[in-house]
């Protein structure tokens, strides 16, 4: 099964203020895994960035005003969601700003399966804090490269975090198949041995002599 860890950066927190996509970063998942296939770009807003926005992700407006605009990449990154759950954290931020530049565009809404781990932090660990850095800290990943948050960073983190909140880090035993191995195992191919002892005539007649003496001594005792 093919997945996606999913992340955006942004020029501000609400669609509702006219905030806009400034990067996007995916990584593919197969079976849990990695692979080669990435997807990422920088952002053309069209809008000055906000200074909060400024301070999470560092990308200037003079370094996004050379970048693509998002109608020049959407037909890509659309190709490579296609058919694959999205993994994201805080779902609902990421998805309100790449729907609300989809509908900019008069194009629908994302349908695929989502999956929060937002969410999933938030059920497992109800009360403690459930941010990325705090799930990386929980899980001992190495976030030492998160010194601002940047699209393919934050996917490469969330793809260990991801693995652990399903507890997937390590390969499952299946104990029951490994008895079942063990234990209805075909009799016809296997094949058992006794070792076959033939005594000589005087250590049979040795051994009845002593038989038929201790026999009488404990019968007598």
């Amino acid at each position: 099964m093919k997945e996606v860890i999913l992340d955006t950066e942004t020029t501000g927190l609400s669609v509702k203020d006219g905030h806009r996509l400034v990067e996007i970063g995916c990584i593919e998942l197969e079976n849990l895994i990695p692979t080669k296939n990435k997807f990422h770009c920088y952002l053309n807003p069209e809008r000055k960035v906000s200074e909060k926005a400024l301070e999470v992700h560092g990308y200037t407006d003079h370094f996004l005003s050379k970048e693509k605009k998002f109608k020049e990449i959407v037909d890509d990154f659309l190709n490579f969601i296609t058919d694959k759950r999205l993994i994201i954290h805080n779902a609902e931020f990421d998805l309100s700003h790449i729907n609300n530049e989809l509908r900019i565009l008069g194009k629908k809404k994302i349908n695929n399966n989502i999956v929060d781990t937002l969410i999933l932090a938030r059920n497992k660990f109800p009360g403690s804090s459930i941010s990325l850095d705090a799930l990386c800290k929980r899980y001992r990943v190495d976030n030492s490269k998160r010194t601002k948050h940047t699209a393919l960073v934050d996917c490469e983190l969330l793809s260990k975090v991801y693995i652990n909140l399903i507890d997937q880090k390590e390969p499952t035993l299946n104990f029951k198949n490994e008895e079942d191995e063990i234990f209805n195992l075909n009799k016809e191919k296997v094949l058992y041995f006794k070792k076959v002892i033939n005594l000589t005539q005087d250590e049979l007649s040795k051994h009845k002599s002593y038989l038929k003496t201790n026999l009488k001594k404990n019968f007598f005792n």
